[in-house]
């Protein structure tokens, strides 16, 4: 090794060891080894939703320490492997989809008792946005999953059976059609409002997501308008009374009282998942709000 590579090296293996080790993300699972917590035992927030989880320190493991319901990955196909990112440009080979989230979960509920949060009946939502061609790179996933299929709730002949982790594939629609022809599909579809009302059976798109600032002019400051209210009341209404679930991306995310006051209001509303990047803060506000 010429001692250009072998400086490189050295710099590679710092940064990785600094990341393995230090950061705020590893602080809490850290502080409650030394005082005793067992962290397996943390009590699920079903509501709270990981936007971009790849993106934190220690991916899944810092949303599992905080108990979140819904963790969010986004996937690529490259050169046969299904690679974690936000942008093509940043992606890393070691950092598939697999050895981020479905090994780890694997082991997981193997370790739980067939269950992530062990002595809690919760399916962790793994919501997976195809970032890449959809019908190619679902068809990719899709033999992906056939591996983790003891852990993975699954549909056939739509009937639903549910499992300790249930995916649903979100991002790029062209994945709709694969999925629509598969017999038995371990994984089901995020659909948007346009789908409410179009008789697509919830075994199939249990969850309905879309763009809060698309919809709503309210962004948590004053008082929530009250046709606006009676607009959020209405589209919970109606993906509930068709047995979805509800989740609203780009919703404000910077700490303050707008954040919460918006949060206060999906709660009422009884929206299913609440987005955030902020681990701690969402946790610290749903155990508070005692939901």
């Amino acid at each position: 090794m010429n001692p250009r590579t072998r400086r490189a090296a050295l710099v590679t293996l710092g940064a990785a060891l600094a990341g393995a080790f230090t950061g705020p993300a590893l602080a809490a699972p850290v502080r409650a080894r030394e005082q005793g917590q067992d962290v397996t035992r943390t009590v699920p927030l079903r509501r709270a939703h990981a936007h971009n989880d790849y993106e934190h320190a220690h991916p899944l493991a810092d949303a599992l320490s905080h108990g979140f319901g819904s963790v969010e990955a986004d996937i690529w196909l490259v050169g046969g492997q299904l690679l974690v990112g936000h942008d093509a440009s940043g992606l890393d080979p070691s950092r598939t989809l697999e050895s981020l989230y479905l090994d780890p979960l694997l082991s997981r509920v193997r370790a739980g008792r067939g269950r992530v949060y062990p002595g809690y009946d919760l399916s962790l939502q793994l919501l997976v946005d195809i970032k890449s061609a959809g019908d190619p790179t679902y068809r990719a996933l899709s033999r992906r999953l056939r591996r983790y299929h003891s852990m993975l709730s699954f549909c056939a002949d739509g009937r639903v059976h549910r499992g300790a982790v249930t995916a649903v594939v979100s991002g790029d629609r062209g994945a709709r059609t694969p999925m629509a022809a598969e017999r038995v599909r371990r994984a089901f579809y995020d659909g948007r409002l346009g789908d409410l009302g179009t008789g697509v059976p919830a075994s199939f798109a249990p969850l309905v997501s879309d763009n809060w600032t698309a919809l709503f002019t309210w962004q948590g400051v004053g008082p929530m308008p009250a046709r606006e209210r009676a607009e959020l009341l209405r589209i919970v209404s109606t993906a509930h009374a068709e047995h979805r679930r509800l989740r609203f991306w780009a919703t404000p995310d910077r700490p303050g009282p707008a954040r919460e006051a918006l949060w206060r209001e999906l709660l009422a509303a009884g929206v299913d998942h609440l987005n955030t990047d902020d681990l701690a803060g969402l946790e610290a506000f749903l155990r508070e709000a005692g939901d």
